[in-house]
């Protein structure tokens, strides 16, 4: 897969995707299924290259993407990089889409994750398809 971190002009929606290393995996075919749909996406293991200022491009990423999923899963929700990520979409004002797999709001809410996510209209990894539509819509209304 080329390198996403670069938009053609016909993609003008751009998403970030944060996950944990263990579910890889699952991030990259989220992120094919992103960009099927006509969006650009953001995705470390495709973004970050040896040597790069890890930190300096996550940052730039996300204050270039116009929203973030994030994969929550029993094994990412303990990752301090995934919270990170969501704290500066967050607070840089971005659309936040939390899907969760393996895990519920409630273990989200014991870990702290109220105070970020509270409000926000979460998915279940299961629905992903219809996240997929609604950003669909999102790029052909722009």
């Amino acid at each position: 897969m080329s390198r996403s971190s670069e938009p053609s002009q016909a993609e003008a929606m751009m998403v970030f995707v944060s996950h944990g290393w263990a579910d890889a995996w699952v991030a990259r075919q989220i992120a094919r299924c992103i960009a099927d749909r006509g969006a650009a996406f953001f995705l470390d293991v495709y973004d970050i290259e040896s040597g790069d200022d890890t930190d300096e491009k996550i940052r730039s990423a996300i204050v270039a993407r116009d929203e973030l999923v994030a994969l929550l899963t029993p094994v990412s929700r303990k990752r301090n990089w995934l919270w990170a990520e969501m704290g500066a979409a967050w607070s840089h004002g971005k659309r936040l889409v939390p899907l969760l797999y393996g895990v519920t709001r409630q273990e989200l809410d014991n870990d702290g994750g109220a105070a970020m996510l509270g409000r926000l209209n979460y998915r279940n990894l299961n629905d992903v398809d219809q996240y997929l539509e609604e950003l669909k819509r999102r790029i052909e209304h722009g």
